[in-house]
């Protein structure tokens, strides 16, 4: 004698409950509270960047200037206040976040690219690949693509380093951990050689700007320059979560991989692509901020575990929350003083990549 479905469910105790979140329903709502919460995080973090400074305007006054400028009633603050809020900090706010998206999305991908932690665009030479291209074009006093130049010549030194690390790291078919981070240290060296040289060829003003443009800092913020960089950083930013399950195949291994499919080379080739797109657009803009790419994607990995459809664009969120918080602490900190943005990244992620080091030493028992 059968009996049905419905039966056996009744006369299981239990079995018309649903069953316990297992871990992957457990990791759904760690990345859906973690993405509700690096939101918030941001739009408060922006309200407050756009409204605190030598200028203090009240969130409320922030948010109604908002609404009046959308339609949405509120009121226009007053000259002074219309022209910082929106010619000054606004500009500012808006570069922090694709500056920061650019890194945090850059990071995640070179990590599962290379299939390791430690990689990052500063680490392995690719932002300062990128400064060589940016101080070339301005100690050479180059125009030829108007707004663009700086950020076309970043873009194709940081493009042609990348390029260069990825052929010296691989041997065999794989890309070493040590050989690639030993790589980006003589990369950078040879960078910072070239920085050198573009600076004792430049004048005085051409010096000043190059000297503050390498300390990191998003002080210059314009429109403009919004966007010139806008393009990349979208375009970047966009296609990026598209080669989130490709990247999760990829961590199963090369072999495995390509037997689900997956073209290994054409995927590394692409997503370096992108990566040089995104540090070129944030390199070109804002001087050298590193350590935001290997932070946040770590400080992810460890919430929520290495699956990239969440650690991709989560890293984005994290990049640009990190980036407006560290803007704002830059030039509140030290009032009326302003502090280089890359300097104060360096403080913090210096420590931070130092623990990783010992952290993944420990774990894999020696590098050799």
């Amino acid at each position: 004698m059968t009996t049905s479905y419905d039966e056996r469910t009744r006369a299981t105790p239990g079995a018309g409950t649903p069953p316990p979140a297992g871990p992957t329903g457990k990791r759904r709502g760690t990345a859906f509270a973690l993405t509700a919460g690096l939101l918030a995080a941001l739009i408060v973090c922006c309200l407050l960047s756009a409204g605190l400074g030598a200028y203090n305007i009240p969130l409320g006054d922030v948010v109604s200037s908002f609404q009046h400028r959308m339609g949405l009633g509120g009121s226009a603050l007053d000259r002074v206040g219309e022209s910082v809020l929106w010619n000054v900090r606004l500009p500012r706010v808006v570069l922090a976040l694709l500056v920061g998206a650019s890194l945090g999305c850059a990071g995640a991908l070179m990590q599962g690219v290379f299939g390791n932690p430690l990689a990052e665009p500063g680490v392995i030479g690719i932002s300062a690949g990128a400064a060589v291209g940016a101080v070339a074009s301005i100690a050479l006093g180059l125009s030829f693509f108007g707004n663009w130049t700086i950020t076309v010549c970043a873009f194709a030194a940081g493009l042609a380093t990348v390029l260069l690390v990825y052929t010296l790291s691989r041997s065999g078919g794989r890309t070493e951990v040590v050989t690639l981070i030993l790589t980006g240290i003589a990369v950078n060296a040879f960078a910072g050689a070239l920085i050198g040289l573009f600076i004792f060829f430049a004048d005085n003003a051409q010096i000043t700007q190059i000297t503050f443009w390498q300390l990191g800092s998003l002080a210059q913020a314009t429109w403009p320059k919004v966007l010139a960089v806008l393009p990349c950083a979208v375009l970047g930013l966009l296609v990026a979560p598209f080669y989130a399950r490709k990247l999760d195949l990829l961590a199963l291994g090369e072999r495995p991989a390509r037997h689900l499919g997956v073209d290994v080379e054409r995927l590394r080739i692409v997503l370096v692509l992108v990566v040089a797109l995104l540090t070129a657009a944030a390199v070109a803009v804002a001087g050298i901020i590193s350590f935001v790419g290997l932070l946040v994607p770590h400080l992810l990995r460890m919430a929520n575990g290495p699956g990239h459809r969440f650690l991709v664009p989560g890293s984005a969120l994290g990049g640009a929350l990190v980036l407006v918080a560290g803007d704002l602490a830059a030039r509140t900190v030290a009032d009326p003083a302003e502090l280089p943005l890359g300097v104060l990244t360096a403080l913090f992620g210096s420590p931070f990549f130092f623990w990783l080091l010992r952290r993944t030493r420990r774990k894999q028992g020696g590098w050799a």
